[in-house]
């Protein structure tokens, strides 16, 4: 009997509530309607690749460690630089995820960073180095202390193509 009046209670009370309970669900699902739900797909990561990401995401990412630049048989570029500054890059035909850089009378080795803008961008996080290079001119930035080290560096090319446009 008990059972009985409750339902009936609760019948009455979505009779009168339902109303109101049915604008503020169409609200509710018109707000949903207009924000597209976005779905995050996770890949398979080989066990090597995983235990190396864990490391990074549980170590300090400044500590990564690219080892010693080999430059033998590499292809040398130098840059000069504004204020005097000059910058003598590696590259490696063999690898073209790595370059060396020397600066300041040190040698960096430094791993290439994807861009959606296609410029070279090449990081060394340890040294807190980034390399940028651009067709017109390339850049030394110091991460760690968010400014600039060198600028307007430009190699021969560069320095031709720069002239003969200021020419025209």
């Amino acid at each position: 009997m008990k059972k009985l009046l409750y339902a009936a209670l609760l019948i009455g009370a979505s009779t009168t509530l339902s109303p109101a309970f049915a604008q503020t669900s169409a609200a509710a699902k018109q707000e949903t309607a207009k924000k597209p739900l976005k779905k995050t797909v996770k890949k398979a990561v080989p066990a090597a690749a995983a235990s190396a990401a864990a490391a990074n995401a549980v170590g300090d990412d400044d500590d990564e460690d690219l080892g010693e630049a080999n430059i033998e048989g590499s292809i040398v570029n130098n840059f000069n630089c504004e204020l005097g500054n000059k910058i003598t890059t590696y590259y490696n035909a063999s690898d073209d995820k790595h370059i060396a850089i020397r600066w300041k009378d040190k040698v960096h080795r430094m791993r290439r960073i994807g861009t959606s803008t296609g410029a070279n961008r090449f990081e060394n996080r340890k040294a807190g180095l980034v390399w940028i290079h651009i067709p017109s001119k390339a850049m030394l930035l110091d991460s760690k202390k968010g400014q600039q080290l060198a600028n307007e560096c430009r190699d021969p090319e560069q320095a031709k193509a720069l002239a003969a446009k200021t020419k025209s």
